[in-house]
């Protein structure tokens, strides 16, 4: 993570910032361009609309860590929920989910036996579930449960992070179970000792593991960058690509480029996020990019 983002997370956690943000109209207007909506039905709305325009999306209900056996249960009813009604709306989308919503902090049994429930369930509608990489020390779990998931259903992907050091031995792993592998740039603080920290390390580490991923044949490499330079290089690797692949994007970022690259032929999914958990997420969102930022300053001014 660079060091403006950094300080945009740092900021982003005072308790003015998070009550400017939540509490006002200008801050739900910034949630609002990144964030599908509170509840299922704005997000299956905002699915429907960008199949329309010829985008796959991606379901993300927002949330994460969660401490006891109801709220893991609960979120796993929700993503059941997230599945059915791609299945009954005919979206063309999956379900993108994160283990420690389903318990895995407390109770690697009971996430592992969730994750089993949504893969069953997405295949009998035709559809794959996306786990979501989290903090570092989840990830060898996560790693772990994928791969025993992947094994019984096949319908499975998995988001591995650039900036951390393991992921070309995580890849070795990965690339032969199949599914579809999401390759992004990382947005939690890590430290030195497991993850680059400056944003040419990590551009340059995104790009080699892009070029594996890319010539690797029975997997779906799917590409999550907003970086023009990244998608540049995609695009050069994809004319040698015979196996399917995709590139990833996050609602409310770079639409317009969303738009050009689907309007040229190219394969698109959005991240649709939903959900009253918005406020972790959007401050992501809003170090990633000054242009984020910029973009909260301006509706805070009235400049929308």
């Amino acid at each position: 993570m660079s060091a403006f983002s950094k300080v945009v997370v740092a900021a982003t956690q005072h308790r003015l910032v998070t009550k400017t943000v939540t509490e006002t109209t200008p801050g739900r207007a910034v949630a609002e361009r990144f964030v599908a909506g509170d509840d299922l039905d704005a997000a299956a709305g905002v699915a429907a609309d960008l199949n329309r325009r010829g985008l796959a999306v991606s379901l993300d209900l927002l949330g994460e860590e969660v401490h006891d056996r109801a709220s893991a249960l609960s979120a796993a009813d929700r993503y059941v929920d997230s599945i059915d009604r791609i299945g009954s709306d005919g979206i063309a989308g999956n379900i993108s989910i994160k283990l420690t919503q389903l318990g895995l902090s407390f109770d690697r049994g009971l996430a592992a036996e969730s994750l089993d429930r949504l893969a069953a369930r997405a295949g009998e509608i035709g559809s794959t579930v996306s786990v979501d990489m989290e903090a570092s020390e989840f990830t060898d779990a996560t790693v772990d449960l994928y791969e025993a998931a992947q094994r019984v259903h096949g319908n499975l992907g998995l988001c591995v992070q650039a900036y951390l050091h393991r992921t070309p031995e995580d890849l070795e792993r990965l690339i032969p179970l199949g599914g579809h592998i999401r390759l992004c740039k990382g947005a939690y603080l890590e430290p030195a000792s497991i993850a680059f920290q400056t944003d040419d390390d990590v551009d340059a580490a995104f790009a080699r593991l892009l070029e594996l991923l890319m010539l690797a044949d029975g997997v779906t490499p799917a590409i999550a960058t907003h970086d023009t330079r990244l998608i540049d290089l995609t695009l050069k690797l994809a004319d040698r690509r015979s196996g399917p692949w995709e590139m990833q994007m996050l609602y409310g970022v770079r639409p317009g480029l969303q738009s050009e690259l689907v309007d040229a032929g190219n394969p698109v999914r959005i991240y649709v996020p939903f959900g009253s958990e918005w406020y972790a997420y959007l401050t992501r969102r809003l170090a990633e990019r000054p242009a984020n930022l910029t973009f909260f300053v301006r509706a805070l001014m009235g400049r929308r």
